[in-house]
């Protein structure tokens, strides 16, 4: 019995031990990215010395995270938190309020005043609402990317991710350069930048939030819209409930597909080994299926 209690004591022990480190050991860097692109991201770039946390679980719309004391220890323990600010997430940003390891990746130049393109992104100045859906153009992402690998330290851990993402933009130009429309009906505001970017025009059923919806009046005016334009597909997100789309889809005589914001993966895509490239090139198929591009 003693040797049999030595040996439970020893497990005991081995196990506690076991449990200690995360995947950066125990001299590990931790770092926090607000959701699924920034954390992609910061994956791609940060090493086997740094452990990345995406705040926003799977199939969570990042829009309505509510931060629970757990979370919010998390970030103030991180050494360096990734987020974008301007409203996004206002929950993530009243905890980093005042944090020198927070980085917030819209404040710097080349995401919303220019993108890569050359095309013109104004900032509003009269109170509306700026979209900070940048992730949507590769080409930002990959400014992004440059971004995160200063503030992690690694200044070339970028050079892979900016790699693939260029490839991506140029695929992305490629397959949506020749389409018999230009016009992509949108369940939100999301598709901003991705529309910039590749010359195609975003009509959204609702702004920037997800969870507006247009009044019975905009709601008819949008479905005329979508009519008039020719549109044959009206987009619903996967996060979000697809009714609005499937609606308007109904009302003007089109049919929808999901075209995915990637706000964040789903317990089943991240299983199935998804990642933001693959679903940006699904996105690339349904938007010339959509389109009718050759």
């Amino acid at each position: 019995m003693a040797r049999l209690g030595l040996l439970l004591l020893l497990l005991l022990g081995l196990g506690l031990f076991s449990g200690c480190g995360g995947s950066g050991g125990d001299n590990g860097r931790t770092v926090v990215a607000a959701f699924y692109p920034l954390a992609w991201v910061a994956e791609e770039t940060a090493g086997d010395d740094i452990s990345v946390v995406n705040l926003t679980p799977p199939g969570v719309e990042p829009h309505d995270l509510e931060l629970s004391p757990s979370d919010v220890e998390r970030v103030r323990d991180a050494e360096v938190v990734l987020y974008l600010g301007r409203g996004f997430m206002p929950a993530l940003e009243d905890a980093v309020a005042g944090d020198d390891g927070a980085v917030d990746l819209l404040a710097g130049p080349g995401l919303l005043e220019s993108d890569a393109h050359g095309h013109g992104q104004e900032e509003h100045d009269d109170g509306h609402e700026l979209d900070p859906h940048v992730w949507l153009d590769p080409a930002r992402l990959a400014v992004v990317a440059r971004t995160i690998a200063e503030a992690l330290g690694k200044p070339d851990g970028a050079a892979d991710v900016v790699a693939r993402l260029e490839l991506l933009d140029q695929e992305l130009q490629v397959g949506l350069a020749k389409c018999e429309r230009r016009q992509i009906v949108t369940s939100h505001a999301a598709f901003g930048y991705l529309a910039d970017a590749y010359g195609l025009e975003q009509i959204a059923l609702a702004g920037l939030s997800p969870e507006a919806e247009p009044s019975p009046r905009a709601l008819g005016a949008l479905v005329d819209e979508v009519k008039a334009e020719g549109a044959t597909t009206v987009f619903f997100e996967t996060l979000v409930s697809p009714r609005l789309a499937e609606t308007v889809a109904r009302e003007a005589g089109a049919r929808t597909a999901a075209l995915d914001p990637l706000e964040g993966l789903t317990e089943d895509e991240l299983a199935a080994g998804a990642d933001y490239l693959s679903v940006m090139r699904d996105n690339l198929a349904v938007l010339r299926t959509a389109l009718g591009c050759r």
